[in-house]
């Protein structure tokens, strides 16, 4: 640990301090503002460490919302979504251009609409069906990253709308900077914009970054700390989401990145903020009746709030996430689950399950979904410091 530096990562649940003399984690009082129950709690760690060498990291405000619209599942629709996820974006719907006006419209507010679509050689590709579409939907921001030769008649009808490269080069292959450096910036404006979050600035000079994006900054390093065999995959379970951190050879895609590693936000698979969806996706998956019959608990256990129910619900968003990256319930991607050496697990699911409890769902997985006997081996971040690697490595 480097005493030259204090790391805050501050949590939708707990706050977690990492200095010299080791991990201090507190729940969090939410009757109080961000900064002054850290300060109450560690207030002594914090005035012993100059503004320059305070490092935070956070994932208090829970991700952005995304609307992808696309022309092809192929290629658009799932480029934009690649880069999206990759930069810590909760993706709510896609949808196809050309059945646009089969589409309901979302009730919630957008943080931010992806318009993307052909290469740059193709014209008139959009027209009256997106205006439409976005007339009635609510939005914060606008982006487009398909074909310049649409970019100057879109700009003329969509207000605020930021134009950006194509995603799409001429050999079909993805290009995906420009628009994660704007997500990225767009999801970091997010966390700063939030009041709470703001007010960390008067403790450090230094940027305050997503927790998603530091902690896949750390995956090159998880070797120096722990016996990890490649390839693996990390899952981080915390309160508002659960996220994961993958490497790309897990990935059987034709889709062609500059990143060694990706990760995907599962906005609704947490246990504390996000519990009514994760039992919401649970009850919905035709397997989990019969891993809670397998665990010695019935569905009563979702209405009870004992310790019992929390580690039932830890147990089942390890579940539901392994099933959403597997060919039953694919999600975005199908990892190959059956090529992994090593699952790492932090977050809050730390403190709650056992290591025979987290191996015993990751064997009933790959028996009922994969027909496997395959088993990985099961890491645990115990100390819940796996985000400090990063920092650490980098030098800040």
């Amino acid at each position: 640990m480097s005493s030259e530096k204090l790391l805050i990562d501050v949590g939708s649940t707990y706050f977690k301090v990492s200095s010299a003399s080791g991990i201090e984690q507190h729940f969090r009082d939410f009757n109080k503002e961000i900064l002054d129950d850290l300060t109450y709690k560690c207030g002594e760690t914090i005035h012993a460490y100059k503004k320059e060498d305070i490092y935070i990291c956070s994932s208090a405000n829970g991700g952005l919302s995304t609307l992808i619209i696309g022309i092809t599942d192929s290629f658009s629709l799932k480029f934009a979504t690649n880069i999206a996820f990759n930069s810590g974006i909760n993706i709510i719907d896609k949808v196809i251009y050309q059945n646009i006006e089969d589409y309901s419209i979302p009730s919630d507010l957008i943080d931010v609409v992806i318009v993307v679509g052909g290469i740059d050689s193709a014209s008139n590709i959009f027209g009256e069906p997106l205006l439409s579409y976005l007339d009635k939907l609510k939005y914060s921001n606008i982006v487009y990253v398909g074909s310049e030769q649409d970019a100057p008649k879109l700009q003329e009808n969509i207000e605020n709308l930021v134009v950006l490269p194509n995603i799409i080069d001429n050999r079909l292959h993805i290009v995906e900077e420009n628009l994660k450096e704007y997500l990225t910036n767009l999801y970091q404006l997010d966390i700063e914009g939030k009041e709470d979050i703001k007010n960390l600035y008067t403790i450090t000079s230094n940027q305050i970054y997503s927790t998603p994006y530091i902690v896949n900054q750390t995956l090159p390093f998880i070797d120096t700390k722990f016996t990890v065999v490649n390839p693996f995959i990390l899952i981080d379970i915390g309160g508002a989401t659960t996220d994961i951190h993958y490497s790309k050879d897990l990935v059987d895609d034709n889709i062609v990145t500059t990143n060694e590693y990706d990760r995907l936000v599962f906005k609704k698979l947490g246990v504390y903020k996000s519990k009514e969806s994760l039992i919401f996706t649970a009850k919905n998956n035709e397997f989990v009746y019969e891993l809670l019959t397998h665990l010695k608990v019935t569905e009563n256990i979702f209405e009870e709030q004992s310790e019992k129910a929390l580690q039932v619900l830890m147990q089942l968003a390890i579940f539901l996430v392994l099933c959403k990256m597997s060919h039953y319930k694919q999600a975005y991607i199908n990892l190959k689950l059956l090529s992994i050496n090593s699952i790492v697990l932090t977050g809050g699911i730390t403190k709650v399950l056992a290591d025979s409890e987290i191996e015993d769902i990751i064997t009933f997985f790959y028996k009922k979904i994969l027909n496997s006997n395959h088993k990985p081996s099961v890491v645990m971040d115990h100390n819940y410091d796996i985000w400090t690697l990063a920092i650490i490595n980098n030098k800040g």
